[in-house]
């Protein structure tokens, strides 16, 4: 596995690319924005991308990203705050880790993101393959969410997913442990807030909070309507 890791703070990149060589990774550093997108190629598999470079911000890094590839991109950054996340997410990146932060919680991250792979397809678990939920349709062979006007919702694909597990068992809620295992592959208690960003997300671009409902003690679930 090739990773790409883009870190200007030689300390920083230099104990990570060691950690991740020592965990049997191909790595690659790029100190910047610029030498990212060089690096990038069809044999990356992952990328670790922190925000703060010397020549863009990693925002920017990860839109031009998502122009060209779907590789998985982890954000590491000091940034904590929730409109960081939740415009990172928007962009594309499939994860999210705040410094200062364990190495075990890095590799677990990349472990999940890695084995979860790309996003599986309709599969054929509901009666349907388009489901109309509160405000929204939701078309699971084509992948495609739209709002009663026929206006198309502009998911990241993680949302999507996360949106259509919880339509294929409308009705039901599902445990945030069993979404977190279907949805990023790993049922690590870590990834919580994560989950809670994702659903914040979705909610706001649909425009309606009440499709996906909080199941106090559970997790969640959207309406049983078909």
């Amino acid at each position: 596995m090739q990773l790409l890791v883009v870190e200007d703070n030689e300390h920083v990149a230099g104990a990570l690319v060691s950690v991740l060589g020592k965990h049997g990774y191909e790595v690659i550093r790029a100190a910047d924005g610029s030498s990212a997108l060089d690096a990038l190629s069809q044999h990356t598999d992952l990328v670790l991308l922190d925000l703060a470079l010397p020549d863009m911000d990693g925002f920017e890094v990860c839109r031009r990203i998502r122009k060209v590839s779907d590789t998985p991109i982890i954000m590491v950054t000091a940034r904590t705050h929730l409109e960081s996340r939740v415009r990172g997410l928007e962009l594309g990146a499939d994860d999210y880790v705040t410094k200062p932060y364990d190495i075990r919680e890095v590799l677990a991250r990349i472990d999940a993101v890695l084995r979860r792979g790309r996003p599986r397809e309709w599969d054929g678990r509901t009666d349907v393959a388009r489901v109309e939920v509160g405000t929204v349709r939701v078309d699971l062979a084509a992948r495609e969410v739209r709002r009663a006007d026929g206006s198309v919702v502009s998911l990241t694909r993680k949302e999507y997913d996360l949106l259509a597990l919880l339509v294929r068992h409308r009705g039901t809620a599902l445990a945030r442990e069993r979404i977190l295992r279907e949805v990023w592959g790993s049922s690590w208690k870590g990834l919580g807030r994560t989950l809670e960003v994702h659903v914040a997300s979705l909610r706001r671009k649909i425009g309606d909070p009440s499709v996906v409902r909080t199941v106090r003690g559970v997790g969640y679930r959207v309406l049983g309507q078909s």
